[in-house]
């Protein structure tokens, strides 16, 4: 089978049940939620370098998550879905959150916003945090043109941003490595007036 077919060689692409141009707002979409699978992907394999319960479980948890944005992408990608169509499920969403529950437990608590680092796991997953923003902010352009757009979707990569901020902070603690502190910050979380 040959990888090439030249059909998207005067600039159009084909979504399911449509032909668009390929920086069309829907493939730029899903065209992102592929690049975060890939840094995810690169993310995993610096994680598989470790070994431990907690890596291990990190790891699992990536291999699943890199599925489900197969789904993201599937859902993205019809021009009109059906409802029994779409793969993006609340308990998607759900699973998510119980995850970032669980590393909120694993991590130090929060007192300052912290910058991407500290070490190179939780720096990729940092990177991971960007681009799953960037992918929302896609899929946010998309719903906002009237086209259609799965909302659960949205919901999804909004939680998934969310895992990796908690995620790279999880990495940092199983290394036994402090997160980089946001030098001119102020202290912001765990004060008293904070939910005022």
């Amino acid at each position: 089978m040959k990888i090439y077919t030249r059909s998207g060689d005067k600039g159009k692409t084909s979504v399911i049940g449509a032909r668009v141009p390929k920086d069309d707002i829907r493939v730029e979409a899903y065209g992102t939620v592929d690049e975060l699978n890939a840094f995810i992907g690169q993310a995993a394999v610096r994680i598989g370098q470790e070994s431990g319960e907690g890596w291990e479980r990190l790891a699992e948890e990536l291999a699943v998550i890199q599925q489900e944005l197969f789904d993201c992408g599937s859902d993205l990608s019809y021009a009109n879905p059906q409802p029994d169509q779409l793969k993006v499920t609340a308990e998607m969403t759900e699973r998510l959150e119980t995850w970032i529950d669980r590393h909120e437990q694993t991590a130090p608590p929060l007192t300052r916003f912290i910058l991407p680092g500290g070490s190179e796991a939780a720096a990729l997953l940092h990177v991971c945090r960007t681009v799953c923003r960037r992918a929302e902010r896609r899929v946010v352009t998309l719903a906002a043109s009237g086209q259609s757009c799965p909302e659960e979707t949205l919901r999804y990569l909004n939680r998934l941003s969310d895992y990796f901020f908690n995620a790279s902070r999880t990495a940092n603690a199983l290394l036994g490595v402090p997160n980089v502190e946001y030098e001119r910050g102020a202290r912001v979380f765990g004060r008293k007036d904070a939910k005022e």
